[in-house]
């Protein structure tokens, strides 16, 4: 299956089959629709040296789920692209810094949501851990806010506030908390103050 821009300077997604093998490309603009087919993709948790969580809400202009609170970025792999490398770029394009320590932390991540108006995410999304700088520079149409927190308060809002975060950040942070893959903070932070959008 191929998209209709495939082979031109259009943003190609790779396709999948429920194996996880590629299967084809398709245009990165035209993919999500009612009926998204599985592709691959990526979470990325960012944390700073004291081992605080990023968390950053989505700019309002988003195609799915626009003013949400979720992880540091997500993206897509292009075609050929090493996993790692692709987290590092989107890192760079979404926060405008780099990324260092990128590890794999849920390789078998997968899941599929349909937001309010009937868009679809169906994603391969393997789930990594990196460290970031505390300065950011988003690009102001992939975030409009963000904040360092605790790591127990997010994983604390996941499950008693779900409808404040992304459906893949909530399903993330169910699974790392059962594979032990989750950073334990020594304090907690009140998962109230993501209720208002504050920008830095």
């Amino acid at each position: 299956m191929t998209g209709a821009l495939a082979g031109t300077a259009a943003e190609q997604v790779v396709l999948v089959d429920d194996a996880g093998t590629p299967i084809g490309t398709f245009d990165k603009a035209l993919v999500h629709g009612a009926d998204t087919p599985l592709h691959l993709a990526f979470s990325c948790y960012g944390f700073d040296a004291s081992g605080r969580m990023l968390l950053t809400r989505r700019a309002l202009s988003k195609a799915t789920w626009p003013g949400v609170w979720t992880n540091a970025c997500c993206g897509h792999p292009l075609p050929g692209e090493d996993p790692v490398d692709a987290v590092a770029r989107r890192v760079r394009t979404e926060l405008g810094v780099e990324a260092r320590d990128i590890r794999l932390v849920l390789p078998d991540f997968r899941y599929r949501a349909v937001d309010a108006g009937g868009m679809v995410e169906h994603e391969l999304c393997p789930v990594f851990f990196a460290e970031l700088p505390v300065e950011l520079h988003p690009d102001p149409a992939e975030v409009v806010s963000w904040d360092w927190v605790e790591p127990d308060a997010f994983f604390e809002a996941a499950e008693r506030t779900p409808f404040l975060l992304s459906p893949w950040s909530v399903l993330q942070a169910e699974q790392l908390r059962r594979r032990g893959s989750a950073p334990h903070a020594t304090g907690s932070t009140s998962a109230s103050r993501w209720r208002r959008p504050h920008s830095r």
